[in-house]
């Protein structure tokens, strides 16, 4: 009898401290994500004339950016009625007992099967050789199309698939902005591939989606470990391309190096740029093992920040303050992440000694990280993981698909970009905060790194 007891009192803390975790992690991601989506229906748009044939391109593209971002549930397009507005002036308030509008109506969409909390629509048309998008976003839940009206508005572009592109991602901007979430439009990721040939490794860039994918170094060597300042304009990396490693800056807005001063050392490496974009972080091996650094942004006045027997390396800045520190540190044997003041001051270590940890990355609201571990997997075998700072409690994203590293936050703080050999190869992925919504950018040899970049 008091084994059995036992036993129930040892599975009833077992259930509480899952549920405890549980919770934890659900606390996490609803902070992360916002917690639960509203669903969408976004019906084709139809074009007419010379913009019929652009309409599948900008179905294709509202939906898929609509759909990345996170905020809704997207109702199948297998449940809209047959006959979906094009125009205001289309929508009907239902009469007397009528249950079904064929579509006309918005209580056709708030029910089943549809069971949507909004409704986008609208039509394609040219217009003095201009490519014309009529958008509309309904309210379902406010039967009168008077008081439903979110946003009507009119889009123009070229006669082009880059026109059909480019409206199409207004009208998702404009769509995610009643939510009060950022478009992605118009940010790229840097990231590293060996497409170019074997042996080297070269710094490229790419949209958010994937798309204009571009080789931005040329030196035949090994180029690595790109790093962007906070308003976009400087590229930092690690590169071979002169014999030891050392750090490089490069011009986003003119593609032109930078001069950048590095240390008399066999190895400079990892280069972050503070929230103010006036210094920099970085790795070097002036004393022999890797410690971290801080300099002026064009490498001078170099000032040492930490003083161990260990490796010290990859120090992000806190982007929020500006006044701490993560990096990754084997000085207690294998490598964890630590946190430390700007000075070098009050380490502590947040990983728990489990496994190793690396890569890690500050969300933008500057409370969480994104982070590299080898937690609960053989070693060698690495997952993701997002960490409360301030509670070092961690929720899991990634699990036993490869190996999975480098994340990095996008500048919305709701999706990640990272690199994973889940397809046998090293590709880059995108993903939700919490998770969901994995899509592959890259296909073509192998690429890492990636650092998203507003």
């Amino acid at each position: 009898m008091k084994q059995n007891r036992a036993i129930l009192l040892f599975l009833l803390l077992l259930a509480a401290a899952v549920a405890a975790f549980t919770q934890a992690q659900s606390d996490i991601i609803i902070r992360l994500t916002g917690g639960a989506r509203k669903a969408v229906a976004l019906p084709d748009f139809r074009g007419a004339g010379a913009s019929a044939q652009f309409a599948d391109l900008f179905n294709r593209t509202v939906f898929e950016d609509v759909e990345r971002s996170g905020v809704f549930t997207m109702a199948p397009k297998s449940f809209y009625p047959l006959n979906p507005p094009q125009t205001d002036r289309d929508l009907r308030t239902p009469a007397g007992a009528q249950k079904d509008c064929g579509g006309r109506c918005l209580p056709d969409w708030a029910g089943a099967p549809v069971n949507a909390d909004y409704l986008g629509f609208g039509y394609l048309a040219e217009q003095g050789g201009q490519l014309v998008a009529f958008g509309n976003f309904f309210n379902t839940r406010a039967a009168d199309p008077a008081g439903a009206r979110v946003f009507t508005k009119l889009y123009t572009g070229e006669l082009s698939e880059a026109g059909a592109r480019k409206i199409a991602h207004e009208y998702a901007a404009d769509i995610l902005a009643q939510f009060g979430v950022p478009s992605l439009v118009g940010t790229k990721i840097y990231f590293v591939s060996d497409r170019q040939g074997k042996g080297t490794k070269e710094i490229w860039v790419m949209d958010f989606d994937g798309s204009n994918q571009r080789r931005i170094t040329h030196f035949n060597s090994i180029s690595t470990m790109p790093s962007v300042s906070p308003d976009g304009r400087r590229l930092a990396f690690t590169t071979y391309a002169k014999g030891q490693p050392q750090i490089m800056m490069y011009s986003t807005e003119t593609g032109r190096f930078i001069p950048f001063r590095n240390s008399a050392a066999p190895t400079n490496a990892q280069a972050s740029f503070t929230p103010d974009g006036r210094h920099v972080l970085y790795a070097s091996s002036v004393s022999g093992y890797m410690q971290i650094y801080i300099a002026d942004l064009d490498g001078s006045n170099p000032r040492r920040l930490t003083n161990t027997r260990a490796i010290e390396a990859e120090p992000k800045v806190n982007p929020k303050t500006g006044s701490d520190i993560v990096f990754v540190s084997g000085r207690g044997g294998l490598q964890q992440i630590y946190r430390m003041n700007m000075d070098g001051a009050d380490v502590e270590r947040l990983t728990n000694g489990e496994g190793e940890a690396s890569n890690p990355a500050w969300h933008p609201e500057g409370r969480h990280i994104a982070f590299a571990w080898t937690r609960g997997y053989a070693p060698g075998n690495w997952n993701l993981f997002v960490m409360d700072v301030a509670s070092k409690e961690t929720v899991q994203l990634t699990f036993g698909q490869g190996r999975n590293e480098n994340p990095s936050w996008a500048p919305d703080g709701r999706h990640l970009a990272f690199c994973s050999n889940r397809t046998g190869s090293y590709q880059i992925f995108t993903m939700l905060a919490d998770g969901t919504g994995v899509r592959q950018l890259t296909t073509e040899g192998n690429n890492w790194m990636p650092v998203w970049s507003k």
